[in-house]
């Protein structure tokens, strides 16, 4: 029985919703591992055309759960801790978004709020990502003292070129859904009780269309901007 996560169905749409709102949905190794075991669940269902992917409460994904961190006061030795989970995190974070962007249903993230760290790199892993105004997106792990994951940095060059990334991953800005729109990083915002409506209808309108043609296009555009990172992540950290 799922934990983390509400897994629904009707008709060939799939809902995958976090449903930890009162620790505003985190993602430690447990919630990913299972996160993993909704995405094949989702996978290996023939009916499914579309998964809409989606948070409870005011918060999409806030990220790392840093309760391992909580009450270390040495500063050194704070970090030295989240490095080493983060090592541990950051292999399964680019596990699960393999095969998140590569699920065979197209995805569409429904962002109800905050999306941050590994929250909005799981966002950039859908088709389609539709936020509502109040969303806010970041990467803070810089400022936590270790490099954003191999996986996610990947990820989010893809969409956005190596140049803009670095910006977006150094210097942990907080960035508006309207701005992230006008990046291409976001098809659409709304107002917060639109977001579902607009996202259904979305849905409709894709389980319409020929299944051949829509998965052939995305099995092509993700051929052809490949989010792969070359290097595993911890050889970039041993070098640091």
């Amino acid at each position: 029985m799922p934990k983390h996560f509400v897994l629904s169905k009707e008709g060939r749409i799939a809902t995958l919703t976090f449903n930890r709102p009162e620790k505003r949905n985190p993602l430690n190794e447990e919630i990913l591992l299972e996160l993993e075991d909704m995405l094949h669940q989702v996978r290996d269902d023939p009916q499914v055309r579309v998964m809409i992917f989606t948070g409870s409460g005011n918060t999409f994904s806030a990220g790392a759960d840093l309760s391992q961190t909580r009450g270390i006061n040495d500063e050194q030795e704070r970090q030295r801790v989240f490095a080493q989970y983060r090592k541990r995190r950051g292999r399964l974070v680019g596990r699960v978004l393999e095969v998140l962007v590569n699920l065979e249903p197209i995805t569409i993230a429904a962002i109800n709020g905050y999306a941050v760290g590994g929250g909005w790199a799981l966002a950039l892993g859908c088709d389609f990502k539709i936020a509502v105004e109040e969303a806010q997106f970041w990467f803070p792990e810089v400022d936590l003292g270790v490099p954003l994951s191999a996986g996610a940095t990947a990820l989010l060059a893809a969409h956005v070129g190596p140049t803009r990334a670095k910006e977006i991953i150094i210097t942990c800005r907080h960035y508006k859904a309207a701005e992230l729109l006008a990046m291409g990083l976001l098809n659409r915002v709304v107002k917060k009780d639109e977001l579902h409506p607009v996202v259904n209808e979305l849905a409709q309108s894709l389980i319409a269309k020929n299944q051949t043609a829509v998965m052939g296009s995305k099995l092509i555009v993700n051929t052809l901007t490949s989010s792969k990172a070359p290097v595993e992540p911890d050889l970039l950290l041993d070098r640091s």
